[in-house]
């Protein structure tokens, strides 16, 4: 499947942004100046196998800034891979620079409001967008 290049609209967003980092605004306080390593190694800890049945998506991270980069994680039927720099054929690209990534995963920033000012962008398969947050509540 060939990743689209069209954006989310800002009511998906929202339910992507809740999913995915609803327990974020509880995060402690020596979490909101974490870096994007930090956030995707927390992201390993919440994985949900059960959830991720089934599944079968490439997730993209495009980060710019000091502490930006490319992370990448692979989701095949249950199980899933991680990592740092470009996955061939991503369904979904998230599109930000490292702090509002940052701050957005930490509840510091809404993901609505990152998105409709341009500081998120999140380009691919809906559906599989909205799936991560299942996969990493």
């Amino acid at each position: 499947m060939q990743p689209s290049n069209r954006y989310l609209p800002p009511a998906i967003v929202v339910i992507i942004m809740a999913s995915c980092f609803g327990m974020a605004s509880a995060a402690p306080k020596e979490h909101l100046k974490s870096t994007p390593q930090q956030v995707f190694d927390g992201m390993r800890q919440s994985f949900q196998a059960n959830k991720a049945k089934g599944v079968h998506a490439r997730y993209q991270w495009e980060l710019s800034g000091p502490q930006g980069g490319q992370w990448w994680i692979d989701v095949n039927d249950g199980t899933y891979k991680m990592g740092k720099g470009k996955v061939p054929n991503p369904n979904v690209t998230f599109v930000a620079k490292d702090k509002d990534w940052v701050a957005v995963s930490n509840g510091q920033l809404g993901g609505t409001w990152a998105y409709l000012t341009g500081r998120l962008k999140i380009r691919g398969d809906q559906g599989l967008a909205r799936k991560l947050g299942q996969i990493f509540p």
